[in-house]
């Protein structure tokens, strides 16, 4: 009986084990999906930003995200729909508010959790004929179902 018990005991442990390895790659593996989304979002922003961006790279940008998505900028006049947002992206490629000023979008930190990811970033501009970095920005990324469901900007 002592030795039906400890074999027990040993199988229970082992897939125990087994089960943490699967849980830590399966957490590696969100993680991973979570950072080349948010990688993705910053290449297809930056490319937007740009003078000769179309409006293809806006609609290549906007696969990322839900049906249901939304922007929050209080700095910027609050909570935008997913249509709100492709509208003043729209305009402002229409009114060459996308110029190629900013020439690149460094990330600094990234924490990433349970189906969200905060960033740390800061835009590489060109202004009066010099690069500059500018002041880092925080951003918090909500995700469901592997594309992202919300953007609340902390800046």
């Amino acid at each position: 009986m002592k030795t039906n018990l400890k074999i027990l005991v040993s199988l229970f442990l082992m897939l125990s084990v087994a089960n943490q390895i699967i849980a830590q790659d399966a957490t590696k593996a969100h993680k991973d999906s979570l950072e080349t989304i948010i990688k993705k979002y910053y290449d297809l922003n930056l490319k937007i930003f740009q003078a000769n961006s179309t409006i293809e790279d806006i609609d290549k940008a906007f696969e990322l995200f839900t049906k249901d998505f939304t922007y929050i900028h209080p700095k910027y006049g609050g909570i935008y729909t997913r249509e709100d947002l492709y509208n003043g992206y729209v305009r402002n490629q229409k009114n060459g508010g996308y110029d190629g000023k900013v020439m690149d979008i460094k990330i600094l930190n990234k924490i990433i959790g349970l189906n969200a990811v905060v960033v740390q970033k800061s835009f590489v501009e060109k202004k009066d004929g010099k690069i500059k970095n500018e002041e880092p920005e925080m951003t918090l990324f909500e995700f469901r179902d592997g594309k992202i469901s919300r953007i609340f900007e902390y800046w």
